[in-house]
């Protein structure tokens, strides 16, 4: 992917001009963008449909440990149940990447040879994102050089929300070429701390501008993280950004979503905003914890007729 649409060349090319741009886009109407959300979220998925989903969500996920005390053995754990989700049951889908802090990434890679999924790794100070430029740089150079396939990148919200977006622009844009051509790069703009609906949506444009893969909400390590609306939002400036560049990114809902309801609702959203072509795993992700767990119980609830609970998965 290039760096910069071509259409959008000029739009890079200044401080001013960036600013220009991003502060042009249409103003979020707040209350059409979360009543939309909330009558989507109403959508019944029943019986057979149900199980296609909750197999697609399971398919979808970013198995994440992202804690202080995670160990190699917690790692080879998680990529163990990622590769084989339900034991009992070997046509339950695998998750799409495991996700892990770059020392890890290594362990990562090991456990899961030969799996098809993906090593994603967070970097660039996360969760902060509070380091100098070449600290950042030096953090996704581990990341892949450890086998990373994903990088998931947190932007400076301070340079953002002060207005520096052409810093943003360009700390993205050195974060994509130390990723090259060996990792796909998500970028997180932490919504739960950009304020308000415009904020997510320049931060949108801002990033694919920039030459990211996906566009992520959060880091799961503040507050809000992601919501319906937000993730809506997001769809619909991916799906803005195709018309009329062509070029398709990705969407990476995180932190918050634990139930098989919810995931539900958020694929109910990808269908109805950008169709089809992003309800696969190469263009939408859930970044996830427990999510999984509840996933599993429920599809054995579809199979069995009954309701397993929470002591017949593993506890992660």
């Amino acid at each position: 992917m290039p760096t910069t649409a071509p259409a959008f060349a000029d739009v890079t090319a200044s401080d001013g001009a960036l600013r220009r741009f991003l502060h042009g886009l249409p103003g979020v109407d707040t209350v059409g963008l979360e009543a939309r959300a909330a009558s989507l979220g109403t959508r019944s998925v029943k019986t057979t449909s149900k199980a296609y989903a909750i197999d697609l969500a399971i398919s979808m996920i970013d198995l994440t440990t992202l804690e202080g005390a995670d160990t190699p053995g917690k790692v080879r754990a998680l990529c163990a149940k990622g590769a084989n989700p339900d034991p009992t049951d070997r046509t339950t889908p695998r998750v799409a990447a495991i996700c892990v802090y770059p020392d890890m990434a290594e362990t990562a890679k090991e456990a899961l040879a030969g799996t098809g999924i993906k090593v994603a790794s967070v970097a660039t100070a996360f969760p902060a994102g509070r380091a100098a430029l070449p600290v950042k740089l030096a953090d996704v150079r581990d990341a892949v050089s450890a086998g990373a396939d994903e990088i998931d990148m947190v932007i400076d919200r301070g340079a953002f929300l002060s207005g520096h977006y052409l810093k943003v622009y360009e700390e993205i844009v050195a974060v994509k070429a130390e990723c090259g051509d060996k990792a796909r790069l998500k970028v997180i703009f932490e919504t739960g701390e950009l304020s308000t609906y415009d904020n997510i949506r320049r931060a949108s444009w801002l990033g694919m501008l920039a030459g990211a893969d996906f566009i992520k909400t959060s880091t799961g390590k503040v507050g809000v993280n992601a919501t319906p609306p937000n993730t809506l939002l997001m769809l619909e400036a991916v799906r803005d950004f195709k018309a009329q560049t062509g070029i398709q990114i990705g969407v990476k809902p995180a932190g918050g979503i634990r139930t098989t309801k919810d995931a539900i609702k958020f694929l109910v959203l990808v269908n109805e905003t950008v169709g089809e072509d992003w309800l696969t795993n190469e263009w939408f992700r859930f970044g996830a914890s427990s999510l999984l767990n509840d996933l599993l119980m429920q599809r054995q609830k579809l199979s069995t007729g009954r309701y397993s609970g929470p002591d017949y998965v593993t506890v992660d």
